[in-house]
């Protein structure tokens, strides 16, 4: 199912409103019906909406609607409005247009699609764009669009991290059901731990986001929307294997619960066993980690279909992972810790729950509550450094939304914040150089307000979100957090974005810079105690869809700019024996510009291709110093076509990167040097799928080419001497992979 609405979808999700569900179909010319997936199901002058799943199916909110009417869109379908007379199973038929472009919601029935209802710009990753890949975990589900960058902070255990607007993960929110479930410890290998066969939809919302969900979003929001339990797979089972030998194995099962129905649940079992040791580049080190992951988990649903009372959502979700990495000799227990085998093993275990519960009193009134909280604990060597941490985390919002005027609706209501990260760094060998040694201890104690409010002109062409927050924080005092964003429509054609506010951030050290760890640079600390980063982001936006032909066209641009007023980024460069900290409060600017075009020639022929421009640096003594892995240019293109008779699909995608600066290291010996700057470099993938009754069978090939970065860690042959260095890595290192896998549904 594909949810399509606002930058403020997550306090949509989370507002409890009644739901109704229904089934949208398109006549074809022969009269007969198909069920339209990736259709669009909105509340008339509101930006309630959703999208049809794979067989037509949607389910609805209800909350904060007055004008009981429908609008129902599809791309080459005419647009229709229904009313709706209070029922809870619905089904809209829809007629073919050879020219009809769907009112101004931009679709694809394919695959990912800008939402054209969103007020900021917001791309959609549906389960059929997942599809397109084997999308083992969060990280591998980007392959095929241009604004996330999947990025490794650490090669020996494949630890990545997803960048927005050029800049490090840790400036954009990743939410899970609208949620801050990935923070600090859970930061570095978090968003692996989702598997994608959880996962109904993605949204990614670039620059300035909602200020409902808090205070931490600088560059953007990436939003993860679990598997529904009222419209998913009765039973779902997925199985995968590379070429490296590494195993993924995923189930589902979903449940109506009572007498009434009105209880739903998702349980799930996802497992990752580790790969054969593999070195091809002969350099001593596994081009991969061995992975082990086990995870389960759990989402309930409670809905009645009534148009006010009582909904509520709650789930949990237990991680225990290991990684291993290093030298192909590198054994746990025997070697960690040694000085004569080299090897990385990271340990954890992370239990997690969540609660979003709403009550609706009437159309223009409801009080919603979420909250949610984990445990991380973990156990790691990184070489014969020893790395032992914990973190508690929480979060509680309380909000009420009223709608208080036509066209608008007021949000507003208090959270807390709260988080106690402990981390000890020790040292096997005595005579080991490094200074950093000791106990560290990140504590976060945030209570907050905050007031937002939506507006709609009455024929919907203009759409305004305006909101503030107050947070304290424990040490450093009050921020103030303004943010807006508008859209204007102009046409069915033409829309016209523009966002502006401010985010901020507290400094998690290790657990945020964990390549820092890995690598044999001494940490020196400069300037004082490390304050919270804080910037503020604007952008532009406009997406123009039209008809060229028979082929449904849609161009987007954006340019978006990040201004900091105080940064931390490690200095790598002074001395590549040492990483500086400190806080930075000179000028520091991330400039960025996307170009998008997706071409439907067809039902069976889409084309996706963008390309991106970014200038990101610091003002250091009056020069500009281009901050290291962002490749100035980087373009990309994906093709899928599928058989008339939807029984083959063949999926390709081609990433293009320009040079990176990389961190200085001319002061080296010769031999632990390293270029200014990488090659150009492309790679190019490939999937197959074969749909047999319940059952897909899918096989493909990432990085054809077989491109590997050469020498990607600095003295792999000494990796205990002071050379030592991980922070080089800024392409592939594994090579080529080839993967199988097969799907099993049990539709409803």
């Amino acid at each position: 199912m594909i949810s399509i609405h606002a930058v403020v979808a997550p306090a949509i999700a989370q507002d409890g409103g009644p739901k109704i569900t229904g089934t949208l179909l398109g006549m074809l010319p022969d009269g007969t019906m198909e069920p339209l997936a990736g259709g669009t199901v909105t509340w008339i002058g509101t930006q309630i909406s959703i999208g049809s799943d794979d067989n037509g199916r949607f389910e609805l909110s209800t909350a904060g609607v007055t004008d009981e009417r429908l609008v129902a869109s599809f791309t080459g379908y005419r647009t229709d409005t229904i009313g709706w007379a209070g029922d809870t199973e619905l089904t809209i038929e829809l007629q073919s247009s050879a020219n009809a472009l769907g009112e101004v919601t931009v679709t694809s029935q394919l695959g990912a699609f800008i939402s054209g209802l969103a007020v900021g710009k917001t791309e959609v990753i549906n389960r059929a764009e997942l599809s397109k890949a084997a999308c083992c975990d969060l990280a591998g589900c980007f392959g095929t669009q241009a604004s996330v960058q999947s990025h490794a902070t650490n090669a020996v255990t494949n630890a990545q991290e997803l960048r927005l607007l050029g800049l490090s993960g840790v400036y954009n929110q990743v939410l899970f059901e609208g949620l801050p479930m990935v923070q600090g410890l859970s930061y570095t290998y978090g968003i692996s731990t989702y598997p994608g066969s959880i996962v109904e939809n993605i949204h990614v919302s670039k620059g300035t986001t909602s200020v409902l969900q808090g205070f931490e979003s600088i560059t953007g929001q990436i939003n993860v929307e679990g598997r529904r339990p009222a419209s998913a797979e009765r039973l779902y089972l997925n199985a995968y294997t590379n070429s490296f030998w590494e195993k993924h194995v995923n189930a589902n099962l979903a449940l109506d619960v009572g007498k009434r129905k009105h209880w739903h649940s998702l349980a799930a079992l996802h497992t990752v066993q580790p790969a054969s040791r593999t070195d091809g580049d002969g350099d001593g080190f596994m081009d991969l980690p061995l992975l082990t992951r086990y995870m389960v988990y759990n989402k309930w649903e409670y809905n009645t279909g009534r148009a006010t009372g009582l909904t509520a959502q709650f789930g949990w979700r237990l991680v225990d992972e290991r990684r291993i990495g290093g030298q192909l000799g590198y054994r746990i227990g025997a070697d960690e810790g040694s000085s004569s085998t080299y090897g990385q093993s990271v340990r954890f275990t992370q239990p997690e729950v969540y609660m979003k519960s709403g009550y609706r009193f009437s159309a223009n009134y409801a009080i919603v509550a979420s909250a949610s909280g984990f445990y991380h604990d973990q156990h790691s060597w990184f070489g014969n450094a020893r790395y032992v941490a914990d973190q508690l985390s929480g979060q509680f919002t309380v909000q009420h939304e009223w709608g208080w005027l036509a066209g608008n609706l007021l949000r507003y209501g208090a959270s807390y914040r709260y988080q106690e990260l402990n981390e000890t760094v020790a040292f096997a060998d005595p005579a080991d150089v490094r200074t950093y040694a000791g106990d560290y201890l990140t504590r976060l104690r945030v209570p907050g307000v905050f007031i937002e409010n939506t507006f709609e002109s009455g024929d919907r062409k203009l759409a305004l979100i305006t909101g503030v927050r107050m947070d304290r924080h424990q040490r450093w005092g009050w921020y103030t957090t303004p943010r807006a964003m508008g859209k204007f429509t102009f046409n069915e054609n033409h829309t016209l974005r523009a966002s502006i506010g401010t985010g901020w951030k507290q400094v998690n050290l290790f657990s945020e810079q964990v390549n820092l760890l890995a690598s044999s640079r001494d940490i020196v600390f400069t300037g004082g105690a490390l304050k919270p980063e804080r910037a503020t982001t604007w952008g532009l936006s406009h997406t123009w869809g039209f008809w060229l032909g028979g082929t449904n066209v849609t161009l987007s641009g954006d340019f978006y700019q990040t201004r900091f007023s105080n940064q931390f980024f490690p200095d790598l460069d002074t001395d590549p024996t040492k990483a500086f900290i400190g806080n930075f409060e000179g000028t520091s600017r991330s400039n960025g510009v996307q170009l998008d075009a997706l071409l439907q020639f067809s039902r069976q022929w889409e084309l996706r291709a963008a390309y991106n421009y970014l200038d990101v640096y610091q003002l250091r003594e009056g020069k500009k110093n281009v901050l290291p892995f962002n490749p100035k240019n980087r373009a990309m293109a994906a093709l899928t076509y599928r058989t008339e008779n939807d029984k083959w699909q063949f999926d390709a995608n081609a990433h293009w990167y320009d040079r990176m600066r990389l961190p200085d290291t001319r002061s080296n010996p010769e031999p632990y040097r390293r270029d200014l700057h990488s090659t150009r470099y492309a790679t190019f993938s490939t999937q197959a799928t074969y749909k047999w009754k319940v059952v897909d069978f899918y096989l493909g090939c990432e990085n054809i080419g077989g491109f590997r970065q050469a020498n990607p860690i600095i003295s792999s042959d000494n990796p205990f001497g002071q050379y030592f260095d991980l922070s080089s890595v800024w392409g592939p290192i594994r090579g080529r992979e080839f993967y199988a896998g097969v799907r099993y549904k049990i539709a409803r």
